[in-house]
């Protein structure tokens, strides 16, 4: 293989891991983004409307 041939085998080897981690990273950011949606989302649901007005008791 001659320099030339080399060269551009390292460039496309390159390209091609630039472009993985900018994919990784983008999905990255969507998990992160997501995540912090659904603790918002859990922490504003209405709690359930007969939790804690009735108490059983046995004896």
């Amino acid at each position: 293989m001659d320099v030339a041939a080399a060269s551009i085998a390292m460039s496309q080897a390159n390209v091609k891991q630039q472009t993985s981690v900018a994919v990784m990273d983008q999905a990255k950011t969507n998990a992160e983004q997501q995540g912090s949606q659904m603790i918002e989302m859990l922490s504003e649901s209405a709690p359930h409307p007969t939790k804690g007005s009735q108490i059983d008791v046995k004896g």
